[in-house]
């Protein structure tokens, strides 16, 4: 029918959306310290999309009335510090075939010391930043299919995926609800 489809998912470690989010004691950031994280929620629906698409594709009864392209590997992916492991084992946990953690030190990745202190807030990586690492990895893995959460629950900023589309040179959807492939359509 088509190529198979070998997908990247990101995914981000998060305050976990039932949390509550406390200022920290100098009134500059959220506090992270001590405070649950979990997987961000539209991440969690980006893997379970990829994971449909390869039960979509799988033989047997067919759930869709659609043809999928078959699904060869499904890549989790997270940037951040060591403690980014726990969502890549959740990835893991949920369907994805393998987990990549590219470990940035959170007091160095934004490149200069700022203030703030609380673990994660003040040294963020910015969407751009991510966009270029997904687009090295997109390349060094042979991905050709990226399936993004719209947005990340703790910066709301949802800009990454049109930037990694920019910088590979590919079309986009965003804000999708529904991934379905067409015969005879254009990367169907």
């Amino acid at each position: 029918m088509s190529v198979p489809l070998k997908i990247l998912v990101p995914v981000k470690r998060v305050i976990d959306y039932a949390i509550k989010p406390r200022v920290n004691a100098t009134h500059t950031a959220i506090e992270t310290s001590n405070v649950k994280h979990s997987l961000n929620p539209f991440d969690e629906l980006s893997l379970e999309a990829a994971i449909r698409l390869r039960e979509a594709s799988t033989p047997g009864p067919k759930k869709s009335p659609h043809p999928s392209p078959s699904v060869t590997d499904i890549l989790a992916l997270s940037a951040g510090p060591a403690k980014c492991t726990d969502v890549l084992r959740t990835a893991m946990a949920m369907g994805a075939d393998r987990a990549i953690h590219v470990e940035i030190d959170p007091k160095t990745s934004s490149g200069q010391e700022k203030e703030g202190g609380a673990e994660g807030s003040s040294h963020e990586l910015e969407p751009l930043g991510v966009a270029k690492l997904l687009a090295q990895v997109v390349k060094e893995e042979g991905r050709n299919f990226v399936i993004l959460g719209k947005q990340s629950i703790d910066d709301d900023s949802g800009q990454t995926g049109q930037m990694l589309a920019g910088l590979l040179g590919w079309g986009q959807a965003t804000q999708a609800s529904e991934i379905v492939f067409e015969e005879g359509k254009e990367g169907g």
